[in-house]
């Protein structure tokens, strides 16, 4: 399978910045989301995705392409995000994770926050495989690299992720219309 990043990569490993600048536009509006959704903070995933993306410019002279491009950097993106959440923990340990601002484009309306909210209560690895296939649009095969996990795993952590998201949702609109929302 042609990695359709491969040109581009090419070029950023022999330090062409603005190779590595269209990968990064090709490719920020899903780092963020994935780290955003993993995150459930607007302001932590700004500054995962930020730091992920360095630090693929940092290591992509290692990069060898036995992976697709977008695999590779959704790896580092959520070790970024892991990172992300452990250095929240220490400089704030008592303190709830701050809200996603209503006001983002990507959590404009109300459904978009109940999803979020239903996503943030998943299982991490659940929440983990939705995100990567159903909103980031990733392959089972993809997903299985990237989680380390067999293919298999990875259809069972979508099910039982979606059949769960499922009942949570469910269950917030009952309890919205039953508050006249």
């Amino acid at each position: 399978m042609e990695d359709p990043d491969g040109r581009l990569v090419r070029k950023a490993q022999r330090g062409d910045k603005r190779a590595f600048g269209e990968l990064v536009e090709r490719h920020q509006a899903k780092v963020f989301t994935l780290v955003a959704r993993t995150l459930g903070s607007q302001a932590d995933a700004a500054d995962a995705a930020q730091e992920a993306f360095l630090r693929a410019w940092l290591a992509l002279p290692r990069f060898r392409g036995d992976a697709r491009f977008s695999t590779w950097l959704y790896r580092i993106a959520l070790n970024a995000a892991h990172d992300q959440r452990l250095k929240r923990r220490v400089e704030s340990p008592a303190e709830l994770p701050e809200k996603a601002d209503p006001r983002d484009p990507y959590i404009e309306h109300e459904l978009s926050r109940d999803l979020q909210r239903a996503l943030g209560a998943l299982d991490e690895d659940f929440r983990l495989a939705v995100v990567l296939y159903d909103i980031l649009g990733c392959s089972y095969a993809e997903i299985a690299e990237l989680t380390r996990v067999a293919e298999g795993t990875v259809k069972s952590r979508i099910h039982r992720g979606r059949t769960e998201l499922a009942a949570r949702l469910g269950t917030e609109r009952a309890d919205a219309e039953s508050k006249g929302r």
